[in-house]
């Protein structure tokens, strides 16, 4: 758990002695806070990014930064460190990557610039591949800051959490509307400079600055990061300049997010989804379920994007070549699904489990969103018939994107309740962003008889506390998200035991 002086810095430290280009002390050279993610059991990668004082970018054009990793908070025992080039290039972001570290050991770390200290941070490595572990850890998505604020953060920040999974919409790219709680600039982003400005604002919270600060981060985007449903190289809008507009966005994200250099994306694209191994316990897949999708089926006329529509209209939904991974992915998930250890942890970014806006028993068959899931059955089949064939043990789905707490059983086929149960799902509502009133849940509710639980209207997220023998899911909601200092409490708890597919009521 993080102390106040971890947080807020290391002001008492030396500073090392000012280069030309820092023209004033008071001028905050890391004031979008410090990060870590990526935790292999002898590494990770530390994070931060330098500033300029607003609207005047005097930072030359490559500045070295130097960063040390202590087995104590008050840096007594150092046992890594070097400098790195902060180039403006890549809006002088650091991505220092540490090795030959302890296994399953917490580090504190920190940077130092221009004459300045950052704050401390605080991360773990991952524990040895045949330790024996637990995992304390959070889900969260959809931190749309304008619309509230990030009380959620300010209480994940001390809950003693070995790792934050974020689960997309880091940032959300529309423009100011009077009525929000903050402001964010007045138009819509589609510049670099304007996704780093909107990651420089995001990062500017007190609250999402501590959780960053707290433990490593392990992340996927989704849509908003980039544009509202896009989907591969086709945005909603389908203008032909989306490619480029879509390269910036994942440099933007590259540069303000813990991934490693050789994440560095090119014009072409970013690598994401990945594996990481949690001693003897867990397998966590992080996908990737935007670059490399098949277009959403039956969008409205002369638009990209999502629709809602009864499944019978759109046969073309039904496609069996149609894939939300992309088949390169799929084939790396098929392939890497971990037969050894008691729990597979799927990171992504929505609701898997089926969801009809009427009875899809009724003659008109379901009403779904395409965008989703629901969007791509014949990829989400093969995925789970793999899990069956393979008999792949813990299989829980992780998601985000619906600003809603759901819990669900996944069934062996998702149109069959009657087929067995094959993992178990939470997808977590949102940081800050709104969500559906819950009326609209409690109407569709009676029909879908693998819903645990359906909450759209309060903001959130996700605590776990895994061992081998269960997993256990607090899920989290804010009293009032329009306070940053709002109370934040478990709003109902689920229990999965490893030997017993489905999440039940503790």
């Amino acid at each position: 758990m993080l102390t106040r002086r971890q947080t807020l810095g290391a002001a008492a430290l030396v500073a090392v002695p000012f280069v030309r280009h820092a023209r004033a002390a008071d001028v905050p050279r890391f004031a979008l806070g410090v990060a870590s993610g990526a935790p292999r059991p002898d590494g990770m990668v530390l994070w931060t990014r330098l500033t300029a004082p607003p609207g005047q970018d005097d930072l030359p054009e490559v500045v070295p930064v130097r960063w040390e990793l202590a087995r104590d908070e008050a840096f007594g025992q150092v046992v890594a460190s070097g400098v790195e080039a902060a180039e403006r290039t890549w809006a002088h972001s650091v991505h220092a990557e540490p090795a030959g570290l302890e296994p399953g050991r917490w580090y504190w770390y920190r940077f130092r610039a221009l004459g300045q200290v950052s704050a401390i941070g605080r991360t773990r490595t991952a524990p040895a591949p045949d330790a024996p572990a637990t995992l304390d850890f959070a889900i969260a998505s959809c931190q749309r800051y304008e619309v509230n604020h990030y009380a959620a953060w300010r209480h994940l920040a001390t809950d003693g959490l070995d790792l934050v999974l974020f689960l997309g919409d880091y940032l959300y790219e529309y423009g100011a509307q009077p009525t929000n709680v903050r402001q964010v600039g007045l138009g819509r982003i589609r510049t670099l400079d304007d996704y780093r400005a909107r990651y420089a604002l995001y990062r500017s919270d007190p609250a999402l600055q501590a959780a960053h600060a707290a433990c490593p981060w392990i992340l996927v985007w989704d849509d908003h990061e980039v544009d509202n449903d896009y989907a591969g190289l086709q945005g909603q809008d389908l203008d032909p300049a989306f490619p480029a507009r879509r390269a910036d966005a994942y440099q933007a994200y590259w540069e303000h997010q813990p991934f490693p250099k050789a994440a560095r994306p090119s014009r072409e694209g970013m690598r994401i989804f990945d594996r990481y191994r949690w001693g003897r316990l867990a397998t966590i897949h992080a996908l990737d379920d935007r670059q490399y999708r098949d277009p959403q089926a039956c969008p409205r006329p002369g638009r990209g994007g999502s629709n809602t529509l009864p499944r019978r209209d759109c046969p073309g939904m039904l496609d069996p070549a149609r894939s939300l991974l992309g088949a390169a992915q799929e084939a790396w998930l098929a392939q890497g699904w971990d037969l050894e250890r008691p729990w597979n942890l799927l990171a992504q970014q929505t609701l898997m489990s089926p969801l009809s806006w009427r009875d899809p028993a009724g003659p008109d068959g379901p009403m779904v969103w395409t965008d989703g899931w629901d969007g791509y059955p014949a990829a989400r089949q093969r995925l789970l018939d793999t899990v069956r064939e393979r008999r792949v043990p813990g299989v829980v789905v992780l998601g985000g994107d619906v600003h809603a707490h759901y819990v669900a059983d996944v069934h062996a086929n998702p149109d069959d309740p009657r087929s067995p149960v094959l993992a178990s799902e939470f997808c977590g509502t949102s940081i800050s962003s709104h969500g559906w009133p819950q009326t609209r849940l409690d109407g569709i509710r009676g029909f879908h008889p693998h819903l645990k639980f359906a909450r759209s209207d309060r903001r959130g997220a996700v605590r776990f506390r895994l061992d081998d023998r269960r997993l256990q899911a607090d899920l989290l909601a804010v009293d009032d998200p329009a306070r940053p200092d709002s109370a934040v409490g478990p709003l109902r708890r689920f229990v999965v035991e490893a030997d017993r597919p489905g999440p039940q009521p503790a």
